[in-house]
């Protein structure tokens, strides 16, 4: 299968599939990031996840890829390090705001920086037309922060902490997004870098998360909690998976663009399964995040 996929870089077929898988990638981050916001602690429900990919990972990474090439050892340390700020940034968000909050602000510091390191690292050039749609799909999320900074009234008092840390978690999206694709094409088969990632990345925040539930005066179920961590564990191979495998066969910064929907899919997983309330002007925003990232596809 990877050699089918690496035949298809560069080609029309090649885009169409990016396509599809950035946007498979929009609705499984959504979920994803529901998995961790939901009825556990933040950090518990990260560390299950973590723990639960890094251990069904392994055998993939040491018995089934091919190995990874030397230079590739020092790729993983940093795309170890960035992830790890990225983790607890992200954390300590969803621990401070809610998810219908937060997440937009996450996702929409993402796309531009992307974009910008990704004209820097790979030579990518938007189109003028591709630049309005950035410009839609960046104003219709931030518009959509300020509102919720504005009216919304759930933990008033924490709400501009957690957007700021959303702002920083935007930044370490970039970073990631930007490094991982520069990862995934540094070696011959794109799922040596897959199956490594998730084994290696899965070593962190199970640490955190068990030092937090022993010290926890009630301490949560672990069979519940560890059901989320391997249902979240699936979402997040196809989710990232999909990701990095469509930078690797397209543009990272259209890519980048186009997962930034997630923020639509969000609002609908906020209100339909959080039960967190999203009127008319919320869903105004959403379509403009959406348009902006039909923009940059039209104009490619």
């Amino acid at each position: 299968m990877s050699d089918w996929l690496v035949s298809l870089e560069g080609t029309d077929a090649g885009r169409q599939l990016a396509l599809i898988l950035a946007l498979s990638a929009a609705f499984l981050h959504a979920l994803f990031g529901a998995l961790q916001k939901g009825r556990h602690d933040p950090w518990l429900s990260r560390g299950a996840i973590d723990l639960s990919y890094g251990l069904i990972a392994a055998p993939f990474a040491l018995f089934v890829v091919p190995k990874p090439e030397p230079h590739m050892w020092p790729i993983f340390a940093v795309v170890f390090l960035i992830h790890v700020g990225y983790k607890l940034a992200q954390s300590y968000t969803y621990a401070l705001g809610s998810y219908t909050v937060v997440y937009p602000v996450v996702r929409g510091t993402g796309p531009l920086f992307t974009v910008i390191g990704a004209g820097l690292l790979f030579g990518e050039h938007f189109t003028s037309v591709q630049w309005v749609g950035v410009a839609t799909l960046v104003a219709g999320i931030f518009a959509l922060a300020v509102y919720n900074l504005r009216h919304w009234q759930m933990g008033r008092d924490q709400l501009e902490p957690a957007l700021a840390m959303a702002v920083v978690t935007g930044l370490f999206v970039a970073a990631y997004t930007t490094y991982d694709a520069y990862g995934i094409r540094a070696t011959a088969n794109p799922f040596t870098f897959l199956a490594w990632f998730f084994f290696i990345d899965g070593f962190f925040m199970p640490i955190i998360a068990g030092l937090r539930w022993w010290n926890m005066t009630d301490r949560p179920a672990l069979a519940p909690l560890m059901g989320r961590g391997v249902l979240g564990a699936f979402v997040a191979y196809f989710s990232f998976g999909s990701i990095m495998l469509a930078t690797r066969l397209d543009n990272v910064g259209e890519a980048a663009v186009l997962r930034e929907t997630s923020t639509v899919f969000a609002a609908l997983i906020g209100w339909l399964v959080l039960k967190e309330k999203v009127g008319p002007r919320r869903l105004t925003m959403m379509a403009l995040i959406a348009a902006g990232a039909v923009i940059v596809e039209m104009g490619a």
